[in-house]
């Protein structure tokens, strides 16, 4: 088991595009997209390894003392065990199952102007190096689309053998999961309409209506500080199944503002540009890939991937995917590498 804590921070950025697109485009990607695509014949269910998989626990929620700055994970490693061997012995070739989302735009969605509807984006060429590395094949993956809230049920039910959906690595996940080590850094940000009088995560969102998805480190962050007294009782929290969806409803005026990471905020604001991001961000967050508690060596793997895919293949990624919205830069969004906080116990 391994310890690293890290701090960071998070600008926020503008957003282009047009309203009426952004809004034809949001409702056509919740409404009538499927719900899974495979890259291939195998679309059965996902298996996590079977008998003699390798065991193992990540931090449980109680030893877990900060959820916006500590992770805990396995170290790196290129071996097989048990799980590997048992998504390698699947029949058919697209071997690998992994839930995505499809419709965050650059992160994880289908792109209609290609004619094969492929999902592309950020999340999604990682899933092809994972599966390149595995199984020597980038498209030897099946993808499942499944809604926030179900992320940590389709792991645990088996029907996935790992999820990389920009998910939050946060204290009460990893006693339900286990994650890799982060991939990349964002924190909690508002949207809402450049005309609004919201300011950011503060009292001028007293009387207002925020949007976010339900099972979300959002949804839990205003859920508490409503409580606590942080922000106003008299916020109205609304929870959709898909973060997309609060932006549909921000367009059609059922909610004031969005709360949500703000590297998903800013691909929202690049589809319309009549929304920007409010303030700073308010939190220090990192995804990361998750995965069964039982698949120690699924994890160790993805480690080394994540290790090797830092030197060669992250930077690229960003450049074609974020550096439009997330500015050139991408120094505040690239968490240390595993090597920097990965520590044997």
């Amino acid at each position: 088991m391994f310890v690293r804590r890290m701090r960071a921070s998070l600008r926020g950025w503008g957003g282009v595009g047009a309203m009426a697109v952004g809004c034809v485009l949001a409702l056509a990607f919740v409404l009538l997209l499927p719900l899974t695509q495979s890259r291939g014949e195998d679309g059965g269910e996902a298996g996590l390894g079977g008998q003699g998989v390798a065991t193992g626990s990540q931090a449980k929620a109680d030893d877990c003392k900060n959820s916006e700055a500590q992770n805990e994970t396995w170290e790196p490693s290129g071996a097989d065990g048990a799980t590997i061997d048992a998504i390698k012995a699947r029949p058919g070739k697209r071997k690998l199952i992994v839930g995505v989302d499809q419709n965050s735009y650059r992160w994880g969605y289908r792109n209609p102007n290609n004619s094969d509807a492929d999902l592309e984006g950020f999340d999604i060429d990682l899933v092809h190096r994972i599966a390149q590395d595995i199984l020597g094949d980038p498209d030897a993956v099946t993808f499942k689309a499944i809604p926030t809230s179900q992320r940590i049920v389709a792991l645990q039910k088996g029907t996935v053998d790992m999820v990389v959906r920009t998910m939050t690595i946060n204290c009460d996940r990893l006693g339900d999961v286990a994650f890799s080590a982060p991939y990349f850094k964002t924190g909690q940000q508002v949207l809402a309409p450049k005309s609004s009088p919201i300011k950011g995560y503060d009292a001028t969102l007293a009387n207002k209506r925020v949007c976010t998805a339900d099972g979300s480190t959002a949804d839990d962050r205003v859920t508490a500080d409503k409580g606590s007294g942080k922000l106003p009782s008299s916020v109205e929290i609304t929870r959709v199944p898909n973060q997309l969806d609060c932006l549909v409803r921000l367009q059609l005026g059922e909610v004031d503002a969005v709360i949500t990471d703000g590297a998903l905020a800013a691909s929202q604001a690049a589809q319309d540009p009549t929304v920007e991001l409010k303030g700073p961000a308010f939190t220090t967050e990192y995804y990361g890939v998750a995965m069964n508690k039982k698949a120690k060596d699924l994890v160790r793997r993805v480690n080394q991937i994540l290790v090797d895919y830092r030197a060669d293949g992250w930077q690229a990624s960003y450049n074609t995917w974020l550096s439009a919205t997330l500015g050139p830069d991408s120094t505040a969004s690239k968490p240390p590498s595993p090597q920097q906080y990965l520590l044997k116990s």
